[in-house]
């Protein structure tokens, strides 16, 4: 792999792994199109997870601290949680568990399943009727709690699929239940953040031995563009949301879709 090319798929990785437009199917689009489906694939990706992973961890550091806080305060047995930290760690574990459970079991079933091209085409429509869908039906009169937070968990789910999008199922599944956008979208994010960890470290636990030479600078050069673009990629969509409806992701995934159907 060139680092071109890692620096090119670290870009595509972290711009699309946040905003509503599928990063695996971007990921397999833009391999197709470089030539670069080859054995070292899946290290590289488990890096750039990890790496994007980390841009979640940054933008929303303070909220991640409070949850560790919570979650120290359990495990010592203290009483002094505040309601609002409470709830919100359990949904983010109960919301983890359904993605860890049917991703060990069926995740490399459906990157195999659905690595062609014309399936991730299907995958970008389907997603996009769930976006839509998910904006007009939405109410955004409740706060969140834990049985909503697992109920976005099953959400997540659907990222499994290339094509669908983590950020797109999880907020789509958030505005369905009845949060408000603002709060969808951030629990979406601090949703991401244990699944692309796990998921990327187990990943590169598994691939270990081919993290050497020179591959090891390319897989540094795309973690490191990953990361920064990811971290921008957050910061634009959560104010981006603040005032703009779902319409120029959902347009531009059917046209996505509609330019790899005319060329398959």
């Amino acid at each position: 792999m060139t680092y071109l090319v890692a620096i090119i798929l670290g870009f595509v990785q972290g711009a699309t792994e946040f905003i509503p437009i599928s990063s695996s199917g971007h990921l397999i689009l833009v391999r197709d199109l470089l030539g670069e489906n080859n054995s070292s694939g899946l290290a590289f990706d488990a890096v750039l997870q990890l790496s994007t992973s980390f841009a979640v961890l940054v933008y929303f550091w303070k909220d991640i601290v409070n949850l560790f806080k919570t979650f120290i305060s359990y495990v010592m047995g203290s009483s002094v949680v505040g309601e609002e930290n409470r709830t919100l760690f359990l949904s983010l574990f109960f919301g983890t568990l359904p993605a860890i459970f049917f991703g060990l079991v069926l995740e490399s079933k459906m990157e195999t399943i659905f690595r062609d091209s014309y399936l991730v085409a299907i995958s970008l429509i389907l997603g996009s009727l769930l976006i839509y869908y998910s904006q007009h039906v939405a109410k955004m009169d409740k706060n969140l709690n834990i049985k909503n937070g697992a109920l976005i968990g099953f959400f997540q789910i659907l990222a499994l699929i290339p094509g669908v999008s983590r950020s797109g199922a999880t907020i789509s599944g958030g505005l369905i239940l009845g949060l408000n956008k603002s709060d969808a979208v951030k629990f979406s994010f601090l949703l991401s953040f244990p699944i692309l960890f796990g998921s990327g470290f187990k990943k590169l636990f598994d691939v270990r031995e081919s993290l050497a030479g020179e591959f090891g600078l390319s897989l540094l050069l795309g973690s490191v563009v990953a990361f920064i673009v990811g971290f921008f990629a957050v910061g634009f969509l959560v104010k981006y949301l603040r005032n703009n409806n779902f319409n120029l992701f959902i347009w531009y995934r059917i046209a996505l879709a509609s330019l790899i159907i005319l060329l398959v």
